[in-house]
């Protein structure tokens, strides 16, 4: 069992998180970034909407009285809506005003003292959805399935753009931080749906140039509304090889954990 080195950033999302760790993704970046002073969790969840995470983001976060044995959650990163968005007759669809008060209550779990998982330190970001190619989504749709006829797509841009405008919403009146993913992509894109296909893998899910993005937009986010929790403002949890070679007869003082915001 792993003993608790390092503080975390915790990433909770659909699939566009659970492929966050693909080459040059954006979870993969972050890790970097972070390298010997925060870990970063990926808890992304391949097709889940924001009714079916919360259950399971009871399991994934410790409450309070566990908190103290397990490694702290510095940001929460909460990235749906891509789900969400699905057209009502899509198993995968959350009406909107549902998706506003999930993202509220996933919030308010570490953020209210009246939560059983409150925890103080913790500084929350969303993330909006991207903007999707619903007829392309469709397709590739098709061929995963082994289908010999394209269905009627099940995503729309303007729902995709409903739901990024509701999350941006949410962060607004919960006084968190949020990363306007729709709006990067849709001006990288030069505003037009076919200009998607340069930062979409199947018109749905992000590629490597689309999480470039991601990732770009969700460190200038932390940055400006979290600056203490920047990787550039935090020290390495344990020390430089340098300081060792060159003291080696203190070996056992400077290799004690250091508390990588003690800067």
């Amino acid at each position: 069992m792993a003993a608790y080195a390092q503080d975390v950033i915790m990433l909770l999302g659909d699939s566009l998180t659970q492929r966050g760790f693909d080459s040059n993704g954006f979870a993969t970046r972050l890790a970097n970034a972070y390298i010997r002073k925060m870990d970063v969790l990926n808890r992304g969840f391949s097709g889940y909407n924001t009714d079916w995470i919360k259950p399971v983001f009871e399991q994934c976060f410790a409450v309070q009285h566990e908190q103290q044995h397990v490694p702290k959650v510095r940001l929460l990163v909460i990235w749906f809506g891509a789900n969400d968005a699905a057209l009502p007759h899509s198993p995968q669809h959350v009406p909107l005003p549902r998706y506003k008060s999930n993202l509220a209550a996933l919030a308010h779990a570490v953020r209210s003292p009246q939560s059983p998982r409150y925890s103080p330190d913790t500084r929350v970001v969303l993330v909006t959805p991207p903007p999707v190619q619903p007829a392309r989504w469709a397709r590739e749709r098709a061929v995963m399935d082994g289908q010999s006829e394209v269905q009627a797509p099940d995503r729309s841009l303007e729902e995709s753009r409903k739901y990024a405008e509701a999350t941006r919403e949410v962060a607004t009146a919960e006084g968190v931080a949020v990363v306007d993913v729709w709006t990067k992509v849709w001006e990288a894109a030069g505003r037009d749906e076919n200009g998607l296909g340069d930062f979409l893998s199947d018109g749905l899910h992000l590629n490597e140039k689309g999480f470039k993005v991601v990732y770009d937009a969700l460190v200038s986010t932390i940055a400006e509304n979290y600056p203490e929790y920047h990787y550039d403002r935090l020290q390495s949890v344990f020390v430089e090889w340098e300081q060792i070679a060159s003291n080696p007869g203190d070996l056992l003082n400077l290799t004690k954990k250091r508390d990588a915001f003690a800067t």
